[in-house]
């Protein structure tokens, strides 16, 4: 009797210990392909006709805010801000290493994004008056019934005045999109007024900034990942920025913004990614990976793996802006940015993939 006792207390407890497994297991949504990853950086080459180093660093000139990656037949190809220094007004001097003063340009590469060939302006800026009137910046690209969809955040001059001011009061920021039947252009504005504008109450954690898309085709439909500033939070701004999402049956839109959102903290650039059956993304201000299954809910499903040194703006090769995919497979690298007088462009590794995805 008490051997059959032990053993019914035995299996008891086994089961147990199993279910607080499974249960840890069920809770810790950390992803095997996340843990024990930090991102690795290398120099460019290239050489442009100009003699400049294709795309890396250049004296008087910014480049920043690249794409995703996209391939196309042999060649990859990415988008970025483009500054001219000395082409920018003496109001707007201080603001030339940022995008408040670019217009998009593109490169190509045939080796895995290592060496670039700058091929010159893929959009500049709008009409006078525009929302993009002054400057188009943070590209990204999505190819979708054999063409080529490039999104762009839009600027004009700050009210009353004729340059921009980069206040926290009313230099809202929008997303437009233009298109074109060749990665290699030209491209063409779908609408004179952005597709996704910014939330005008002035509550909203997007009701100052709607910046910085990323695409995605799930549930056929077209999903915009975007970063939001509140206006009330001032300058303090930057430091609240929250990633939400829209949706489109069509890449043009008409885009409607996800009651959920906002829909990640802490991320203020915007770089997500199909992942297994959910989306993946890195949030740059906590510097972690997160992940969400239904690609929404990232707060109760959140990885949160902390992974450094931090790539700055970052964008991907992605297989799944080309290629249709039922199962996310991840990422391996892509090209970020670095700061400083001339900020440039700069090729990251880390490998995000998943084992056995194809």
């Amino acid at each position: 009797m008490k051997n059959k006792y032990l053993n019914v207390l035995n299996t008891v407890l086994l089961l147990t210990i199993s279910y607080i497994d499974i249960a840890a297991a069920q809770d810790n949504t950390e992803l095997p392909e996340f843990r024990n990853k930090s991102f690795i950086f290398q120099e460019l080459a290239g050489k442009n006709a100009d003699g400049s180093r294709g795309i890396g660093e250049q004296k008087g000139v910014t480049r920043r805010d690249p794409s995703d990656i996209l391939k196309v037949d042999d060649t990859y190809y990415v988008w970025y801000s483009k500054v001219v220094h000395k082409d920018v007004d003496e109001k707007e001097q201080h603001l030339k290493t940022s995008g408040y003063t670019a217009t998009l340009c593109y490169a190509t590469s045939k080796d895995e994004g290592h060496t670039w060939k700058e091929q010159g302006e893929a959009l500049g800026v709008g009409r006078k008056g525009s929302f993009d009137g002054q400057a188009v910046f943070t590209p990204n690209i999505l190819e979708y019934q054999d063409k080529y969809y490039l999104y762009y955040t839009g600027v004009k001059h700050t009210p009353g005045l004729d340059h921009f001011e980069n206040n926290s009061t009313n230099d809202f920021t929008n997303i437009g999109v233009a298109v074109a039947d060749s990665p290699d252009g030209p491209f063409r504005r779908v609408s004179s007024e952005p597709i996704l504008p910014y939330n005008p109450d002035g509550t909203s954690f997007d009701s100052y900034r709607v910046d910085d898309a990323s695409l995605l085709i799930r549930n056929d439909k077209i999903w915009l990942y975007y970063k939001g500033r509140n206006l009330a939070d001032g300058r303090s701004g930057p430091a609240q920025t929250k990633m939400g999402v829209a949706f489109a049956d069509k890449p043009e839109g008409p885009y409607k913004k996800y009651e959920g959102n906002p829909i990640l903290d802490k991320s203020h650039e915007v770089f997500i990614w199909a992942h297994r059956e959910g989306v993946a993304a890195y949030a740059s201000i906590s510097k972690t990976l997160e992940y969400a299954a239904d690609g929404l809910d990232f707060k109760s499903q959140k990885a949160g793996i902390k992974t450094v040194p931090k790539p700055n703006a970052p964008g991907a090769y992605r297989k799944e802006l080309t290629e249709h995919m039922e199962y996310g497979p991840g990422v391996e690298w892509g090209i970020s940015m670095r700061h400083g007088p001339n900020p440039y462009l700069v090729r990251w590794e880390c490998d995000l993939s998943i084992p056995n995805a194809d």
